[in-house]
């Protein structure tokens, strides 16, 4: 099942973990077979493509012929592009799915535009050419999924996935300095003494927070030896890093994904981060458990294919690193921005401030506009109905007698 999990990676899917049975001890097997069972959805990327990168996939997993390419594709292969052109031999049943695939995927970015464009107040959307923004799929011709489309998902998601972790760094800092921001803010509101009741408040929560056991280095003997003992329940003494490998691939495949990386760091975490305490942020804990799978992944993981192999993991743990590790310093150790960065940050939110207020003023006046124009026309409705009743009793009365057989009566003058 490598080639899946090597595609889904490199198209920047998760791959999908195949659950083991609980009743299964790896440990107690030198070199278990994959274990078949049901899968679990993989999570979603963020890609805002993500539904339609998941369902070509699927769709392609079906066609024998590219299944079978597949298994003796490298990474290399799938991001040059030299799969896609299997694609011309793919079954007609296939072919249609996967029209049918981008048709549904081209309405759905049109409906993106038309709504981004009615909120705007935008007229005379040509949507043919925002259509050029999205890279993931060839808009020149929305009704056939060929080649192109396919090396232009696998390119787009590559790229995704490889500016991923500094997305998020940025993203993270963003995010500091929002809090930072709201709590200077807080403090204006505040009188000399509850402020420097809350800025003590602040400090005795840091120095809590940090007073926490030491955490040890990432991908380290003493922290593999750690989850072997407390997460697995084995003997520490009888650490083995193969069978720690066997019992830590989730999937059987062979590889350790970011998932299952990710899930090593657990005990970790749970000596620096308590959802019940309240100066642990765990929007700060996932931050730093992401950032101890990036330092392993970039150790370890030689191929750049962002899994790591059995071959890799136990390379690593020969290396003088695995048994002497430098320490690791968490978040609560870093500076995530300057005082100068701070100070740009504020500026731009105080832009982006005045300009939505500006915004909510323009449709203020917008909406007293339409009042007003809407009680212009209520008035002249009123206006033109009393006049219509005016020029009914009007007509009435001047209407000449009649007999009793609705004959005229005349009265001459005298």
């Amino acid at each position: 099942m490598r080639w899946r999990t090597l595609l889904l990676q490199v198209t920047s899917l998760l791959v999908a973990l195949e659950a083991v049975p609980i009743d299964i001890d790896k440990t107690k097997v030198g070199n278990p077979e994959p274990v078949e069972s049901a899968k679990i959805d993989p999570p979603d990327t963020g890609l805002y493509y993500n539904e339609y990168l998941r369902q070509v996939i699927d769709v392609l997993e079906t066609d024998n012929h590219f299944r079978e390419k597949l298994q003796k594709a490298d990474i290399e292969e799938i991001k040059s592009g030299k799969l896609s052109k299997e694609l011309d031999l793919v079954s007609h049943h296939v072919r249609t799915k996967l029209d049918e695939l981008k048709r549904q995927e081209i309405s759905r970015l049109r409906m993106l535009i038309k709504a981004k464009s009615d909120s705007l107040q935008d007229m005379g959307v040509d949507h043919q050419v925002l259509l050029k923004q999205f890279d993931h799929l060839n808009h020149k011709n929305p009704e056939k999924f060929e080649s192109t489309d396919l090396d232009m998902l696998i390119i787009s998601a590559t790229n995704d996935l490889e500016n991923y972790d500094k997305t998020r760094h940025e993203e993270f800092k963003k995010y500091e300095m929002m809090k930072e921001h709201e709590r200077r803010e807080y403090l204006k509101t505040l009188d000399e003494d509850k402020r420097k009741a809350e800025e003590l408040k602040y400090e005795e929560m840091k120095k809590k927070h940090e007073n926490h056991p030491k955490v040890n280095h990432p991908g380290s003997k003493d922290q593999l030896k750690e989850v072997w003992e407390e997460a697995d329940g084995l003997d520490p003494n009888d650490f083995d890093p193969k069978t720690f490998f066997i019992l830590h691939d989730l999937n059987s495949d062979g590889y350790l994904d970011e998932q299952e990386l990710e899930a090593l760091f657990t005990k970790e975490l749970e000596k620096v981060y308590d959802p019940r305490n309240e100066e642990d942020d765990m929007v700060e804990m996932e931050e730093e458990r992401l950032r101890m799978r990036e330092h392993v992944v970039n150790e370890v993981d030689t191929n750049k294919d962002r899994l790591v192999s059995l071959e890799e993991f136990i390379k690593a743990t020969e290396k003088k690193e695995f048994v002497e590790p430098d320490s690791w310093e968490t978040l609560d150790h870093q500076q995530f921005f300057t005082e100068e960065e701070l100070q740009e940050y504020e500026t731009l939110l105080s832009l982006q401030e005045k300009q939505l207020k500006k915004k909510a003023e323009d449709l203020q006046k917008q909406k007293e506009e339409l009042q007003r124009q809407q009680d212009q026309l209520e008035a002249q409705k009123k206006e033109y109905h009393q006049i219509m009743k005016q020029m009914k009793q009007k007509k009435s009365q001047e209407a000449p007698p009649s007999g009793p057989g609705g004959e005229l009566k005349f009265h001459p003058r005298m």
